[in-house]
């Protein structure tokens, strides 16, 4: 495989990836988590995995099949092939997963049941659903060799059925699943003279009845069924046609996705040969596809929304929402309080609606004039959106960036670009050849006769609902400088032949590469001065190859880099001469760890940006990204101190090794530190833990030390 970094050690990031949705895994089997919980997380690996197959795995397959050198295919090709068995292995892993958990639920007298364990009360409850709910849902598919497939919708459940009738004609048929109209977890009657809670799974009601399926066109004297689901390929592709609306071309680029290339077949893996082969063969599943064997219950990613039953104490309870100390017994006019001092927010521990409060201040508050925004992703119901619209209706200028490529948020956003438009809204429609992922806002105020900038810059997306559930970091700020910046993003968003000079935000795709490398070379040098020097970076993703390039030339150099990385890395930690300076973890708890932090110790004078970008090729070259300085010493503090309580995580923390073999981490602390729950005690009452300031004196003494040594080297 030719590559400009083909020598460097790097952890292939699919399989990366998949290290990651392992993480999820191992939290769904810790014992130690609620049971409910531990369904759900069932549930994200499953979702996550859907997406995987539906992205990732489609670009390599994409590769393997276009690429021209034979090299550059085989390449490919064996990736796919470390794919399947990675995902076979971790199917492996989920079914044993899923008996646990179904076991623990058991002892919460909470059953999830198949159609073979009905009793009769339980089965007469089911042929009324089915007849009264399911059966008008149905539309069963006789398959024939003379007429196509059926369309097979991405991610949709599926049954294959096989039925002969009184003649011993054998017949094929498909029927879809119903579950995006009907709830996928059907409560029948508990077990007689038992407080029990009995669930099953809808196909399972199909399949009680599955003769009724047919309604009587077909006497069937034998019937049995399958259950299968098909992934696809998630890519859109836009046509150029000139004269249609870029809204036009992306509804119908999304409409079109269900009918992208096959990836991946989940089947259960009792299906007999003869109807695998015709599902494989009608579908037009390739060699490099992956078949991928299971138990009877597919599309887990359900589980997540399945029923709160039984006592509260098996389900993840939230954390109360911490009032920030700058909002605590403030209730004037939100910009008079930016205006005194920077505000950073860290979502879910503080309140998303300060961000919306911020806004519909703004909607109705004389003195603004002007609201500016990027709107990536948005919840269903979007108050932000409501505020928009309010604001336009008070006569303020509303400008509105809508990324209409935001994966699977496609249609929710031409949706809002509609109603924002239709409300008087300016909707423009991000950057031809770049996503717009950038969380921005500017509020232009006049204060004294003078326009002054106010500015959101977060890691996170402007969604209420997300808000509750990922953690990230917002900075409020009236700084001018920063405020100047901010609207040259926009000016560039909106005439992309313009170049602007950035003072202090680092900007995709513009200065974001060279920002970050001139930062890891800064710390180079101070190391090669023989001066501390260290590189703090928390993302969800580190895959960018001149960056890792980077930080193990700065750890050879004897640059201290810790990383603390959710998803993807592959970046090769311990390795002598290479990286053995270089240390990562990965947190998995019941929030998922969203922000994008970067801290350069810059010779004792740190340097602490949050972003929306993560150490992608993609975010740093192909997207509009902005990162931003925290120059509030109060911030930085909060934003260093959660940081140190990150590191010294030794409950949910997992060594990210040159194997990534999702080990628990040992670190020496006194006590156990979950990092989420300790990160909201320090939050509520102000103050960081002894143990944690011991933890970080300790690293402060080893950066100091190996200086030392440098220093000593150098003489």
């Amino acid at each position: 495989m030719s590559e400009t970094f083909e020598d460097m050690p790097l952890y292939p990031k699919e399989l990366s990836w998949l290290a990651f949705n392992e993480r999820v895994l191992q939290e769904a089997a810790n014992a130690a988590v609620p049971e409910l919980q531990r369904l759900r997380y069932l549930g994200i690996f499953s979702n996550n995995m859907d997406e995987f197959f539906r992205v990732r795995v489609a670009d390599v397959s994409r590769l393997a099949a276009f690429s021209k050198g034979g090299e550059d295919k085989q390449f490919y090709r064996d990736r796919l092939t470390d794919i399947q068995i990675r995902t076979r292995e971790l199917q492996q892993q989920f079914e044993v997963t899923y008996k646990s958990v179904l076991k623990a639920l058991n002892r919460r007298h909470i059953y999830i049941i198949t159609y073979e364990q009905f009793n009769k009360k339980q089965g007469k409850e089911a042929r009324r659903i089915f007849f009264e709910q399911v059966l008008p849902e149905l539309d069963p598919v006789i398959l024939k060799k003379d007429l196509p497939f059926p369309k097979i919708e991405d991610g949709m459940l599926y049954l294959i059925v096989k039925t002969v009738d009184q003649e011993d004609t054998v017949r094929y048929g498909v029927v879809e699943v119903p579950s995006d109209r009907l709830s996928r977890f059907v409560q029948l009657p508990p077990q007689p003279g038992r407080k029990t809670k009995v669930f099953a799974v809808l196909e399972d009601i199909i399949l009680y009845n599955l003769p009724d399926v047919f309604r009587g066109v077909i006497d069937i004297k034998q019937a049995e069924a399958y259950v299968f689901k098909l992934t696809r390929d998630a890519e859109l592709e836009l046509d150029e046609t000139i004269n249609q609306s870029l809204v036009d071309r992306m509804a119908k680029s999304v409409k079109k996705r269900s009918s992208g290339e096959p990836e991946r077949l989940v089947y259960e893996e009792s299906m007999p040969e003869d109807m695998l082969s015709l599902l494989t063969k009608r579908i037009g599943l390739g060699r490099y596809d992956s078949l991928m064997p299971g138990g009877r219950y597919h599309n887990s990613k359900d589980f997540i929304g399945f029923p709160s039953v039984g006592p509260n104490y098996i389900d993840a309870k939230p954390m109360d929402t911490v009032t920030h100390p700058a909002l605590a017994d403030f209730k004037g006019n939100l910009f008079d309080l930016i205006r005194q001092k920077d505000v950073l927010l860290y979502y879910p521990y503080h309140s998303f609606d300060t961000v919306i409060d911020l806004l519909k201040t703004a909607a109705i508050d004389p003195a603004v004039t002007e609201i500016k925004i990027c709107l990536y992703r948005a919840a269903e119901h979007s108050r932000i959106v409501d505020a928009l619209l309010s604001a336009r209706r008070n006569l303020k200028n509303v400008t509105v960036v809508v990324e209409l490529q935001a994966r699977f948020d496609e249609a929710n956003n031409i949706a809002w670009a509609n109603q924002l438009t239709d409300g008087g809204v300016n909707v423009i429609f991000g950057v031809p050849g770049l996503k717009v992922h950038t969380k921005l806002i500017a509020i232009t105020r006049k204060e004294d006769g003078k326009p002054r900038i106010y500015t959101h810059i977060g890691s996170g997306n402007f969604n209420e609902k997300t808000a509750k559930i990922y953690t990230d970091f917002s900075l409020l700020t009236r700084n001018k400088e920063i405020g100047k910046d901010v609207a040259n993003v926009f000016d560039f968003i909106n005439y992309t032949y313009r170049r602007h000079a950035y003072k202090h935000l680092m900007v995709s795709p513009l200065t974001q590469r060279s920002g970050l490398v001139g930062m890891i070379e800064n710390e180079i040098s101070n190391a090669k001065l023989g001066k501390p020097a260290e590189i703090i970076i928390k993302c969800n993703n580190l895959t960018d190859k001149q960056i890792i390039a980077q930080l193990y030339e700065a750890s050879k150099v004897g640059v201290s880099v810790r990383i603390i990385c959710r998803g993807m890395t592959s970046i090769v930690p311990g390795i002598k001469g290479v990286s053995e300076n270089i240390e990562a973890i990965s947190i998995v708890d019941k929030y998922l760890e969203h922000p994008r932090v970067y801290v350069f110790h810059n010779d004792g004078d740190p340097k602490y940006f949050i972003s929306s970008a993560d150490m992608m090729n993609r975010n740093i070259d192909y997207r509009v990204e902005v990162s931003v300085p925290v120059c509030d010493q109060d911030a930085k503090q909060q934003l260093q101190d959660v940081l140190d309580i990150q590191w010294c995580d030794n409950v949910k923390a997992r060594v990210l090794d040159a194997k990534q073999s999702n080990t628990y981490r040992q670190f020496k602390v006194n006590g156990l530190v979950r990092s989420q729950e300790m990160i909201h005690q320090y939050l509520s009452d102000g103050v960081l833990p002894t143990r944690i300031k011991h933890a970080r004196e300790r690293l402060r003494r080893d950066l100091i030390k190996k200086a030392k040594e440098r220093e000593r080297k150098l003489a």
